[in-house]
């Protein structure tokens, strides 16, 4: 009997012992989960997630210890308020880095939060270019930004499309906007003219008013600077309305829930810009999205690639700096050079992600189909 307890007591001893070596590392990632764009939130997230699954089922090894790292899912609502309060909340709860947020407008003021705490930040999806040009130090992104989208989309829509004339709209969010501005500078520069420009916001459902006056203008191209939610229906009301206009929207709208949204309305002239490339090209997408079915029971939306190689890129710095703490690891993730789901993952001095490419989609066969 003293023998029994006395080895249990060892045993006792050796499981404490190494509990003690395991560390948690708490990862943040911050998303719209609720509202009109919750399916791009939950992409978002189960993309750092699986990341995070991969790197503890390899047990990995840091400072001697063997880590465990938790991913805290936030939902931000994709509002500028929520999300500075959920960044904050991260940072109370000691994350050592932060895979978001989702929207550009969102992520910028949140940026400022991470920054003051020195907690590294990368966006898988936030396109504005402002938010790497703000002078912080652990910002990043692992998409291309808007200045290289607008420019492909501005040239694409007086290139290939020819158009002589068109109508800009945007939903007026640091991203819709954003990417409306740079697309005009370029159909400009191209030599097309802007016969309207209308907005609308990320909430509304009723696009009649605007679209009806753009009818009036006859333009060749209309373009949406915004997301799913309001293209899907944007779509319908211009079937509806008989303005035959080619479609061209962003990365924003290049999703299956927009083709689901439109309904019998997309047809082949409607088209999208997407960041990086298509799924299937990418080095590591088929078998990406092979494990992401299985494991999430759901199609890829847009950005889950993205936020997996944007966790991957904490954990890898991690890993090279020996060292979980932000200021240790963040020159190596500054210096990350690794290939990822999405391509090379490698940032410039701002923080952008190196060679950006943008790929055009077209619909076709019910699908976004890559030009």
């Amino acid at each position: 009997m003293k023998q029994t307890v006395v080895a249990l007591a060892i045993l006792g001893i050796g499981l404490s012992v190494a509990q003690a070596q395991e560390m948690v590392v708490k990862l943040g990632s911050v998303a719209p989960l609720t509202g009109t764009i919750s399916h791009l939130g939950k992409d978002n997230e189960n993309g750092a997630r699986l990341a995070v699954e991969d790197a503890n089922a390899k047990g990995v090894t840091i400072g001697g210890k063997k880590v465990k790292f938790e991913l805290m899912g936030e939902d931000d609502q994709a509002d500028p308020r929520t999300g500075t309060t959920v960044a904050q909340r991260l940072v109370d709860a000691g994350v050592k880095g932060v895979v978001g947020h989702l929207n550009s407008g969102t992520t910028i003021p949140a940026s400022r939060i991470y920054n003051q705490a020195g907690v590294p930040m990368i966006s898988p999806s936030a396109t504005n270019p402002t938010l790497t040009r703000q002078g912080y130090k652990a910002v990043f992104r692992t998409i291309a930004n808007d200045v290289q989208q607008g420019g492909v989309l501005g040239k694409f829509i007086v290139g290939p499309l020819a158009a002589k004339t068109v109508a800009i709209i945007d939903d007026r969010t640091a991203y819709g906007q954003g990417l409306a501005d740079e697309t005009e500078k370029a159909v400009k520069a191209g030599g097309g003219k802007i016969v309207a420009r209308e907005f609308t916001t990320d909430k509304a459902t009723d696009f009649n008013a605007i679209l009806t006056k753009i009818r009036g203008a006859k333009p060749d191209v209309i373009f949406f600077g915004g997301m799913d939610a309001q293209g899907g229906p944007m779509l319908r009301q211009l079937k509806q309305l008989g303005v035959e206009a080619k479609f061209v929207t962003g990365d924003g709208g290049c999703s299956p829930e927009m083709i689901k949204l439109a309904g019998d309305s997309i047809g082949a002239n409607a088209y999208c810009s997407m960041a990086g490339l298509p799924l299937e090209k990418m080095p590591g997408g088929a078998e990406f999205l092979k494990r992401y079915k299985a494991r999430f029971n759901a199609d890829v939306q847009i950005y889950s690639p993205y936020a997996y190689d944007a966790a991957t890129a904490m954990i890898k710095a991690m890993q090279t700096a020996n060292s979980v703490e932000p200021a240790k690891y963040l020159p190596e993730l500054k210096k990350s050079n690794f290939p990822g789901v999405t391509g090379t993952v490698a940032f410039d001095d701002l923080g952008d992600i190196k060679d950006g490419a943008i790929t055009m989609y077209q619909f076709k066969a019910g699908t976004w189909s890559a030009m």
